[in-house]
């Protein structure tokens, strides 16, 4: 799937993954390939983003926000306040604040 970051300063994010967890409004949630379409409020928590398995980010292509998962170099991690996601034919949008 192909995920996009997005915030009022920047696009944080642009790459295909594997997978995207997200604490939505009514609690945390996963998302593979091939999810059902969705639009859900995020509240305050971190967004977790498992790399594609071909990919190789380099910590100097990461947006300051952004930052390896300390036990597992192909997990993403973004602290957010708030933000909107929506999901649909396998790409995710997620705004960010």
């Amino acid at each position: 799937m192909f995920l996009e970051i997005v915030t009022p300063e920047a696009i944080l994010f642009s790459s295909e993954v594997d997978s995207i967890f997200v604490p939505g409004s009514n609690g945390e949630f996963q998302m593979l390939n091939n999810h059902a379409p969705v639009v859900s409020v995020l509240k305050e928590g971190t967004v977790k983003i498992h790399l594609h398995s071909q990919e190789q980010i380099h910590k100097d292509d990461l947006k300051g926000a952004l930052a390896f998962h300390p036990e597992d170099a192909k997990i993403l991690t973004l602290a957010i306040n708030s933000g909107t996601l929506e999901f649909n034919e396998n790409k995710a949008i997620i705004l960010a604040d």
